[in-house]
């Protein structure tokens, strides 16, 4: 009987399985940046001295030639800084944004942007989808950032870390805008 029972328990454990799909190639697939670059490549070579400073979660969505600062995206309104879920950044050091002290630890980043100028928000709450359970009393901050027109038009939403003397810049690119949020590293 208990023979009988596993094998019945086999089958339709591997019964319902086959009938499963996987889920469709999302629109705006997920990537993340290191500070620094290409942290993972250099840890497997072996040129990795430390852990990285920081890592950022984010999904990258495409124009796909809307109109989205002022049009999808609206002036004054939160947005989660990519698409699906909001994004995350994960300081593996303190660190320094906009004069303030930001401990190690993993936050989630939110903007509010405007023609001029983007307020970027770090918040304490984690693994948020979009920006719907979004509570301002976890802000850890909240900086004002100015937006430059490029010549360049960027199709995929774009963030990354350009290492700079006194840390990072997180650069943010999309549609004929940047934004530039300096980081600096704090020194033990």
């Amino acid at each position: 009987m208990k023979l009988f029972l596993s094998l019945l328990l086999l089958i339709f454990a591997f019964g319902t399985r086959a009938q499963q799909t996987p889920t469709e190639l999302d629109k705006s697939p997920m990537d993340m940046s290191y500070w620094p670059a290409n942290y993972p490549i250099l840890k497997i070579s072996g040129k990795a001295k430390d852990m990285p400073v920081a890592r950022l979660i984010y999904s990258r969505p495409f124009q796909n030639g809307r109109v989205l600062f002022g049009g999808i995206l609206k002036y004054a309104e939160l947005w989660r800084l990519g698409a699906n879920e909001a994004t995350e950044i994960e300081f593996y050091k303190n660190v320094r944004i906009a004069g303030k002290m930001v401990p190690k630890g993993r936050y989630t980043l939110y903007c509010i942007p405007t023609e001029n100028k983007w307020t970027l928000i770090v918040n304490r709450d984690n693994y948020s989808w979009g920006n719907y359970a979004y509570d301002s009393k976890k802000d850890l901050l909240r900086t004002d950032i100015q937006v430059t027109k490029t010549t360049e038009n960027i199709e995929a939403f774009t963030m990354f870390f350009d290492e700079i003397k006194t840390g990072a810049n997180l650069i943010i690119l999309w549609d004929n805008l940047k934004v530039t949020l300096p980081i600096s590293l704090i020194s033990n």
